[in-house]
C-alpha cells in the first residue's frame, strides 16, 4: 500500500510541471543550488506551432500565489530577455568585472524584483536568444505580429500555469520594447473585453529607457544641456540655427551641420543609455566569442583599446560580455534545456541582424497606444 501511495504522489509531482517546460535546480557558474525557483521552456505559437519562444519564469521569493505577475521584454529588436534577469531586475548577477578565460561566475543579486514578483522573461521576436523557428517562413515576421505571437504565448503560457491567471499582472519592459509593449496591452485589454479565455488580471505596464517617436531624437540636445553635457553657447546656438529639429538637418545650412557634429563629437565618449559610464564598445552578434583564447584576448584588447581604463573595465557595459561566454557554453545550454540543434548559429545578447534579415519594422510611434490604453 506504502509504495502505490508513493507512486501515485510521484506521478502527480511530474504532471504538475507544465510539458516543453523544465524545472532548473542549478546553474553552471553558481555556487550550490539556485536560492529561488527557475523554469525554463518552450511555447509553440501559431496552428502548428512553427514558432518556438523560450522563456525563463521565476517565481516570486515572497508570496507567489498573490504577488504580481510580471512579463519582462527586452529590447533591441532581438536582444535576450536573460539581459532583463541578470542586469536589471532579475535575481542574478555576474561575480567578474571581466572575462578571465573560464565559465563566467554567477551570484546572488540582492536587489531582485522577484523580491515581490514573480516575472517571465520572455525571448522575443523569433530567433532571439534561444528562441527559434521550425521553417524558413515562421522566421519572418513584422512588429504587429510579432505583438501577436507575445499575446498568444501569454494566453498559452496561463493555461500551462493556471495558478497565475487570477494574480495582478504586468507588462514591463526596457528600449525598444516602449514601442512593442503599448501594443500588447492593448492586444490583452481588447481581448479582455472581448472575453477571450483565459481573463487576463491586467493592472498596467512599466517601461524604461524606453523608445516611443522618431523625434525624440530632438529632445536629445536639450537633455544634454541640461545635464550639463554641452554649454550654453552650443544649446542656444543648435537652437536658433537649427530650430530644434536635428532629424531634417539641411545639408546646405552649413552653421546647423558643423555645430551638430560640434554636439556629437563632444558625447562620443558617453553610453548614451547610461550617461554615468563611458562608451566601451558593443557586446552584440559581431563581437561574439571565438574558440581559442588568443581570439578572446584579442577581442578584448579591441574592445578596450581606446578606453583601456579601470573606469571602463568595471562599468556594466564591460560586464555585459560575460553573458555571451556563459550562454554559449554547452554546459549552461544543457542545465537550461535548450533544445539541442535549434540554435545554429552562436547566442548573442542582441541578434541586430534581424533587422535586416527577419523582422520588419512597419511602425515606430507608440503614443497613440499611450493614450488610448491610458
Amino acid at each position: 500500500m506504502f509504495h502505490l501511495l508513493f507512486l501515485v504522489t510521484l506521478f502527480v509531482h511530474v504532471q504538475s510541471v507544465p510539458q516543453n517546460s523544465s524545472i532548473v535546480e542549478y546553474l553552471p557558474g553558481f555556487d550550490g543550488p539556485l536560492p529561488f525557483f527557475l523554469e525554463t521552456g518552450y511555447i509553440g505559437i501559431g496552428k502548428s506551432e512553427e514558432v518556438q519562444l523560450f522563456y525563463y519564469f521565476i517565481k516570486s521569493e515572497s508570496n507567489p500565489r498573490k504577488d504580481p505577475l510580471l512579463l519582462w521584454l527586452s529590447g533591441g529588436p532581438g536582444c535576450s530577455s536573460f539581459t532583463g534577469l541578470v542586469y536589471e531586475v532579475g535575481p542574478l548577477d555576474f561575480g567578474q568585472k571581466a572575462y578571465n578565460g573560464s565559465l563566467p561566475i554567477l551570484v546572488s543579486s540582492p536587489y531582485s524584483w522577484t523580491k515581490f514578483a514573480s516575472i517571465l522573461f520572455l525571448e522575443q521576436p523569433v530567433n532571439t536568444g534561444f528562441s527559434y523557428a521550425t521553417t524558413s517562413e515562421a522566421c519572418k515576421c513584422t512588429d504587429l505580429q510579432a505583438c501577436e505571437q507575445v499575446y498568444e504565448f501569454l494566453r498559452k503560457w496561463l493555461i500551462n500555469h493556471p495558478e497565475f491567471i487570477l494574480n495582478p499582472f504586468y507588462v514591463s519592459g526596457d528600449s525598444y520594447s516602449g514601442i512593442t509593449i503599448p501594443v500588447i496591452v492593448q492586444l490583452i485589454s481588447d481581448g479582455i473585453e472581448a472575453g477571450k479565455e483565459p481573463l487576463i488580471n491586467l493592472k498596467g505596464y512599466s517601461l524604461g529607457n524606453p523608445k516611443t517617436f522618431p523625434g525624440e531624437t530632438n529632445y536629445q540636445i536639450p537633455y544634454c544641456h541640461g545635464m550639463g553635457l554641452i554649454s550654453n553657447e552650443l544649446y542656444e546656438s543648435l537652437n536658433e540655427i537649427c530650430k530644434g529639429d536635428y532629424l531634417n538637418i539641411d545639408p546646405t545650412n552649413k552653421l546647423c551641420v558643423e555645430n551638430f557634429k560640434m554636439f556629437k563629437n563632444l558625447v562620443s565618449s558617453i553610453n548614451d543609455q547610461q550617461i554615468l559610464e563611458p562608451f566601451c564598445g558593443t557586446d552584440s552578434e559581431e563581437n561574439l566569442p571565438q574558440l581559442s583564447s588568443e581570439s578572446r584576448s584579442l577581442e578584448e584588447d579591441f574592445i578596450f583599446q581606446k578606453y583601456d581604463d579601470f573606469i571602463c573595465r568595471e562599468s556594466r557595459v564591460a560586464k555585459r560580455k560575460l553573458s555571451t561566454y556563459w550562454a554559449n557554453d554547452p554546459r549552461v545550454q544543457e542545465a537550461l534545456h535548450v533544445r539541442k540543434g535549434t540554435i545554429k548559429r552562436p547566442w548573442a545578447r542582441c541578434r541586430q541582424s534581424i533587422m535586416f534579415t527577419s523582422y520588419t519594422v512597419t511602425f515606430m510611434n507608440s503614443i497613440l497606444y499611450h493614450v488610448n490604453i491610458s
